[in-house]
Formats: structure tokens, C-alpha cells, sequence
């Protein structure tokens, strides 16, 4: 099949792929699958059941563990789940039994500007429609049972304020006393919906609700996306339900989906999520497919099931983390990793020549808007200004132990000279480095990079966390702060300060998880800070606490849990042709 990424837009070549593609079953077969371990949704998906797979390959050889990151990108991304699934492929083309764990797309960039995360040109999972348009409803579930625990607490505070204690012990309902201007949670909706950031909500007579503000943030950042990427089982995920704060008494004490009875009705509607999804390459490498992006305001991880079953499955696993090193790698290293207890044998960072000239000054890049001639004519100036951007996410994950690769991902424009200058300062900086063509020239043109890979996941690399458990909250912040942001220090606003230390005073809250929010558009908080840098200080604002996910989330910077959608999103140009039933125009 003659696909050509130079001629044809991804969704094209997508639509052309698939008329060869593998069917689910013959997937489930390649892997050793058994039946009744495969829940097909259609002829080319499928749900894996976890558990039977776990129980029955258990004393199978674990994989090589493979993360993909990258440097801090521009607007428009790098291309990290483009080269994912180009490692997937190249691995394929060396001889590697290889699979892959990468996230599911939220709605809200799919209909806005960056389009979906399937990847590009010769190196996509595929099928693309159904990749972009809720694949086996993972995200709708998590939207579903999420507004559910609103709906409890919206009603109970209805009645609660409208009824007597007599008639609450009749309806066998506990006062819960809870505190109307102290909402630890607002709805979701899996779009870019900024008009519905702040709301008012039941307006109207006595029936209509209780009036009060509210709020929405996108679904793939509520807390039941990040238990869903760190649940060990669906005991666990029912478990870390149950304990997720929806709202505090006027006492300060914490309302529950357990006080409001709603967390079995939440977990039942979850209880399907808990089960990867199965898609495959452009050529046919298994790929699976759980939880969702966004490791700037959440953990943007594949989740810890998808991994266990990945490195039952294969020889090589690669999985995907959330926009930079700084956060995604950071979160994947001393959360993710941490939950698992599985050990990673190599950190691939992507990087592109032009995220490096616009760390080393180079014009903006807007999305939606064309390239300054900087980024397509050659610039080694801008190159070499911008690659202690490179340098120091190579510094980071050797603080990890693990060895790192820097993958080129080459654009046509890219020069020889531009490239040596990246080859050069990364093997100065101690990584390996692999020109990287899978876009062009799918898993033909990743077999430096499989080399490189398989190369540095037989070093005997000792992998280590950045803190230790019993790290204080406070401590930690400021390691990560210092140590991978590059800031001078930590300063707190007073509410901050207040609830860190009440966290840190709560021998059940003060060894959670630590997940920061941050600007994914920055090694700092400030997204017009390019390149490295040097003399500035981490301001928290907030203090979040995810008691389900047992995540302590500090907020720094202006980072919202809801995006806004752009003047010119992709929306516009999606469609689907009413004669044979294909989608077109996703990207």
C-alpha cells in the first residue's frame, strides 16, 4: 500500500490503513490470547479482561520497560504518541515482540486545536475514528458516574435544607450538615467549554435545587480519571471511590461519595473502565489503550493496568507520559512507577528543532496561525541558544538512574547542521540519540531509535526515586521545584500554606502522592518563560486533595481544569460521508 504523509492528511491515510488492518481477533491471537479474555466491541476493538490475563501469565518474564516524554513543547506539540507508536513500530521491524500503552484522547483537544492523540503520518493507531470518537467509553463512564456524585450532593443539600430531621430519619437519610460554600467538586464535560468555568446553579422555586455556584472542569482531569490510571484492580478503584471528597460539613470534617451512598452506583458504572482497551499500528503491533492525557492539571499517564498487562504480553513495552519530562516523566517517575512498583529500563525524550529555536528566542508559535520563516528555514543560532531546554530533561531522568534516549523527530525543513548541533550537545549531556523518521517512513524509519532503545534498556541502570515516602509534602514540592522546574525556591499563598499543613498534620493524608498543576508550556509556572530558566521562584496558589487517587495536588501558576476552546478549532473540519459511514477530517 503506497501511503505518502507528504500528500495525504493523517485521517486519509488512516481510512487506508484500516482496509488492511488486523482484525481484533487475530490481535487477541498473536498475543497467546484465550476467548473469554477478549470482549470485542466490533471486528478491530476490543476490552482485555485484566484479571484473567494477570492470573494467567503471572509467572511470565516481565517486558522492557520503555517511557516516552519529550522537551517542553510548543503549542503544537512534538509529536510524543507519533514517535510512541513509531518505537512500536521499529521495534517490530528489528524483530521485537513489542506492545504499546498509550492515552485515550479527551474530547476537548480532539473538537479544539490540537485534533486527537493518534499519532501522525506513517506511525498511527488505528482505527481513527473510533480512536477520537469515544473508543469503548471509557471517558464517558468516568463523565457519567462523575456527575452522579453531584447529582447526589446537589440533591442531598436540597433536601437537606428543605426537610426536618424527622423527615430525613424517615427517608433513612443521615444529616450531613454539609457546608453549601465549601464544594470540593463541580460537574464534567469532555469539551473545551470555558463559558461553563464558573456557573450558578438552582435557580428556580423550592423544587428546582439549591441555588449556589459551581463549576465544570473537563472530564479527563477529574479525580476518577487519575484512580483509573492507578488502581491495581477493581477492588482498589471501588475502594478509592468511596473515600473521593465531594464537599466539607461546617466543621471543616470531609463529605464523601461513601456518606452520600453513591460510590457503589459511581463504581458501577466505572466497573467496565477497568479494562484496557486493544487497538493496534498502522502495522499491526498490538497497542492498548487506558486512561486519559493531560499531565499538566492531572497525572497523564497510561494507566498501571495497561503497563502490567503490556509487560505480560511482550518482550518490549512502551508507554506514553503527559507533554514534558518536567511534569508527564516527573509523574510517571514518583507516582506512577511508585503505585506499580514496576522499574523502567529507558526514558525516551522527543525532541524537535523547532521547539528548540523557539527556546532559543525564536518568534511565537500560535496554533492555527503559519510558521515564522525561522522554523523552516535553517537557524543554528536558535538551535544551539535553546538546547539547555534539551539538557536539562536529560538531567532529569538520569536523576532517575534510567538511561535516556533523545529521539529527533525529523521535519523535512530540519537541516544536517541543526540535527549535529541536537546529536551533539545530548551525547555531551550523556544520552544516547536516534534520528527518528517513523512519520515519513513508519517503523523503517524508527530502527535507529528500536537500536537505541533496545541498547539502553540492557544497560544496568539502577532506578531510584527523587524522594523517599516519608519526604515531607512541604519537602517535596520544593525538590521537584528546584531540583527538575530549575526554580530558585517555593513561596505559598496563605490558604496554600494553611492546607499543606493541615495535610501535613493528618498522618492519613501527609505520605499521599504529590501531583503538581503546572504550565506544560514551561520548565516554570510562567508559559512565556522558554529555554531554562534561571532566577525565578515556584508561587503555589492552592492546595488540592484527591483523598480517592491519595494525590496531595499543589496549583501553580494560572493553570485551569478547563480548557477554552479557539476561534478556529478542528470541529469545523470534521465531517462524515453520509454515502459510506467514514468519518473525515480528524487530525
Amino acid at each position: 500500500m503506497n501511503l505518502d504523509p507528504t500528500k495525504m492528511k493523517d485521517w486519509e491515510i488512516a481510512e487506508a490503513a484500516e482496509s488492511g488492518m488486523k482484525t481484533v481477533y487475530q490481535l487477541a491471537e498473536e498475543l497467546e490470547l484465550e476467548k473469554m479474555e477478549l470482549y470485542p466491541y466490533g471486528h478491530f476493538l476490543g476490552k482485555l479482561d485484566y484479571n484473567r490475563i494477570l492470573k494467567r501469565f503471572k509467572d511470565r518474564k516481565n517486558a522492557k520497560y520503555i517511557d516516552v516524554t519529550a522537551i517542553t513543547p510548543t503549542p503544537l506539540g512534538e509529536g510524543k504518541t507519533t514517535t510512541t507508536i513509531g518505537l512500536i513500530e521499529g521495534l517490530g521491524k528489528i524483530g521485537r515482540r513489542v506492545t504499546g500503552a498509550i492515552r485515550q484522547p479527551s474530547g476537548g483537544p480532539t473538537f479544539n486545536i490540537k485534533g486527537s492523540a493518534a499519532g501522525g503520518g506513517l506511525a498511527q493507531c488505528i482505527p481513527l475514528s473510533d480512536f477520537s470518537l469515544g473508543l469503548t467509553g471509557d471517558i464517558d463512564a468516568i463523565t457519567n458516574a462523575h456527575n452522579l456524585a453531584m447529582v447526589a450532593l446537589t440533591a442531598r443539600l436540597q433536601h437537606e435544607f428543605n426537610y426536618g430531621d424527622k423527615i430525613l430519619e424517615k427517608k433513612r437519610l443521615k444529616r450531613l450538615n454539609i457546608d453549601p460554600k465549601n464544594i470540593a467538586m463541580g460537574w464534567a464535560i469532555d469539551f473545551s467549554a470555558q463559558a461553563l468555568r464558573e456557573i450558578i446553579i438552582g435557580l428556580g422555586g423550592k423544587m428546582d435545587g439549591f441555588t449556589m455556584r459551581s463549576s465544570f472542569q473537563i472530564t479527563v482531569s477529574s479525580e476518577l480519571m487519575a484512580i483509573l490510571a492507578i488502581a491495581s484492580d477493581l477492588k482498589d478503584l471501588r475502594k478509592r471511590i468511596g473515600r473521593i471528597v465531594v464537599a466539607y460539613d461546617k466543621q471543616k470534617n470531609p463529605v464523601t461519595t461513601g456518606d452520600l451512598e453513591v460510590d457503589g452506583a459511581m463504581s458501577a458504572i466505572m466497573s467496565r473502565t477497568i479494562n484496557p482497551s486493544l487497538m493496534q499500528t498502522i502495522e499491526g503491533q498490538p497497542v492498548l489503550v487506558h486512561a486519559g492525557p493531560f499531565a499538566n492539571i492531572a497525572i497523564g499517564q497510561s494507566s498501571i493496568i495497561a503497563d502490567r498487562l503490556g509487560m505480560k504480553l511482550g518482550d518490549y513495552h512502551v508507554t506514553e507520559s503527559g507533554f514534558g519530562v518536567d511534569i508527564g516523566f516527573e509523574k510517571f517517575w514518583n507516582l506512577k512507577c511508585r503505585n506499580s512498583k514496576l522499574k523502567p529500563d529507558a526514558a525516551v525524550i522527543v525532541c524537535t528543532v523547532r521547539a528548540l529555536k523557539m527556546h532559543g528566542g525564536g518568534p511565537s508559535v500560535v496554533p492555527g496561525k503559519p510558521l515564522d520563516e525561522a522554523y523552516t528555514r535553517e537557524h543554528t543560532k536558535l538551535v544551539e541558544k535553546g538546547i539547555q531546554n534539551l539538557i536539562a530533561h536529560i538531567e532529569t531522568v538520569k536523576k532517575s538512574g534510567i538511561p535516556a534516549v533523545v529521539s529527533i523527530n525529523h521535519f523535512a525543513t530540519d537541516t544536517d547542521d541543526e540535527i549535529n548541533i541536537i546529536r551533539k550537545a545530548a551525547e555531551s549531556a550523556g544520552a544516547r540519540v536516534a534520528l527518528a523518521r517513523h512519520w515519513a517512513k513508519g517503523g523503517d524509519g524508527a530502527k535507529e531509535l528500536a537500536e537505541a532503545v533496545v541498547d539502553a534498556a540492557d544497560e544496568n541502570s539502577e532506578f531510584t526515586y527523587l524522594y523517599e515516602t516519608e519526604t515531607s509534602q512541604k519537602d517535596r514540592i520544593h525538590r521537584i521545584a528546584t531540583e527538575i522546574y530549575g526554580a530558585d525556591g517555593v513561596v505559598y499563598t496563605d490558604e496554600a500554606e494553611k492546607k499543606l499543613k493541615a495535610i501535613q498534620d493528618d498522618p492519613e493524608l501527609r505520605y499521599m502522592g504529590t501531583c503538581m498543576v503546572k504550565t506544560h508550556l514551561s520548565l516554570s509556572h510562567d508559559p512565556a518563560l522558554k529555554g531554562r530558566p534561571k532566577g525565578w521562584t515556584l508561587p503555589i496558589r492552592d492546595i488540592l486533595l484527591y483523598r480517592g487517587a491519595e494525590f496531595v495536588v499543589p496549583v501553580s501558576g494560572d493553570v485551569k481544569l478547563m480548557p477554552g476552546t479557539a476561534s478556529d478549532p478542528a470541529f469545523r473540519k470534521i465531517d462524515v460521508n453520509t454515502e459510506t459511514g467514514k468519518v473525515t477530517g480528524l487530525f
